[in-house]
């Protein structure tokens, strides 16, 4: 069963709006054993509706159609879509107008005629009741082929599909079961991981798919089963993942996006009764940001420094002016000071330490852009890592956060 996913609306294609709606769409339509074949993203004109709509009506079984059904004339996909199933006829819903008044009511909004035009359908449209705004969806059915028609605000657009929109998917079609085990790994590159699990994917039956997801420090290993037996499916993609755990297991964190590596260090830190603080230089605090958004970080995160200047590295972590002035703010001497300075004022058993240079230019030292120094101390050793992460600045500071974290893990491990 595959479905296309439409979204109208100059917004989206001028970069005004994020289209987050084929997103939760196509998150939803998974989950249901519907495959998204396409996403496509049109102006607000006719002719361009009209040939997306044949085009996927060629393609595909399901259609949903998002945005354009607002009541002023930049608002054509209802017109359009009726054009399309050649059906001139407008059917006046009265529980929509009474459901538009209310809403207007509570906020003390006159209810305007140009609102009438909102509970108006096409005769061939099944009504889909919209009781998050004044624009009801439409369910069309025609060669085979479902049509959906949604308004394109995100929160009405959710209410639609969830309580609509899939159960009369699942009551009009027999649909595969699609289940997904995701596994969050760090401090590998997807072509490294590739390498080490190759036999692994090769030998991986038809109805299994394995994808890499790569993102700033981390690889997702997501397994995809489709079948027609539930029960079967999450057994033996359960055994894939206990396989993908023998292979690399030194470097996967758990299961499922909810597997941080901030909730593994933390978990890691509790287990060892253990307290960690922060120093941050090009970071800003994003460390610790991280850190402390993990539900119950208070237990072993002490603290943070956010030294972006010299004279706040001094001052406040006690670096010494001479380390300053003899290898620069951007040094592993300057950063292994900041981590010492911070553990002996909070008392941790661990500190991490970042300084560096993110960008856009070369520092007044010819620091080059990138070049991140990351210093760790314990109770019982210390050490600097020195890194090149590139550019741009923010691919620099997420990348530097990312390093500190796993550093930190492996020194816990």
């Amino acid at each position: 069963m595959k479905a296309e996913i439409i979204t109208i609306g100059d917004e989206i294609l001028i970069g005004q709006i994020v289209d987050t709606n084929s997103q939760f769409i196509g998150q939803q339509l998974n989950k249901i054993g519907v495959s998204v074949y396409q996403i496509t993203s049109i102006q607000d004109d006719q002719k361009h509706i009209l040939n997306a709509l044949k085009e996927a009506q060629e393609r595909v079984d399901i259609v949903i159609i998002t945005g354009g059904l607002g009541p002023t004339k930049d608002d054509i996909t209802k017109k359009t879509i009726a054009q399309f199933f050649n059906d001139d006829k407008l059917v006046e819903y009265p529980e929509v107008i009474a459901h538009i008044k209310g809403l207007f009511k509570k906020i003390n909004h006159p209810f305007r005629e140009i609102q009438r035009y909102q509970a108006q359908l096409p005769s061939k449209a099944t009504l889909l009741m919209n009781h998050f705004g004044t624009a009801p969806g439409m369910w069309f059915y025609e060669n085979e082929t479902v049509f959906v028609s949604l308004p394109g605000v995100p929160y009405e657009m959710k209410g639609l599909i969830t309580n609509q929109v899939l159960p009369r998917i699942q009551k009009q079609f027999k649909l595969p079961f699609i289940i997904h085990k995701t596994i969050m790994t760090y401090g590998q590159g997807e072509s490294t991981i590739a390498e080490r699990i190759e036999a692994f994917e090769d030998n991986l039956p038809s109805y299994i798919k394995l994808a890499y997801l790569p993102s700033f420090g981390k690889v997702r290993l997501r397994l995809s089963a489709r079948g027609n037996n539930k029960e079967v499916l999450e057994k033996e993609l359960n055994e894939k993942v206990k396989e993908v755990y023998r292979l690399i297991p030194e470097i996967i964190t758990g299961l499922d996006d909810d597997a941080s590596l901030e909730k593994r260090v933390g978990e890691l830190l509790k287990k060892s009764n253990k307290t960690i603080c922060t120093a941050e230089s090009l970071t800003g605090g994003k460390i610790a940001a991280t850190l402390v958004s993990v539900a119950g970080s208070s237990a072993y995160y002490k603290g943070s420094f956010v030294t972006y200047s010299a004279e706040t590295k001094v001052n406040l972590l006690g670096v010494s002016p001479e380390i300053i002035e003899k290898h620069t703010v951007v040094s592993k001497q300057v950063a292994l000071a900041m981590a010492k300075g911070a553990k002996e004022k909070l008392n941790t058993n661990y500190a991490i330490a970042v300084t560096g240079n993110a960008g856009p230019t070369t520092d007044h030292n010819d620091k080059s852009v990138g070049l991140v120094y990351i210093a760790l101390v314990a109770d019982d050793k210390e050490f600097v890592e020195e890194f090149n992460f590139g550019q741009p600045r923010e691919k620099v500071i997420n990348r530097t956060v990312s390093k500190s974290l796993e550093i930190l893990q492996k020194e816990i491990l």
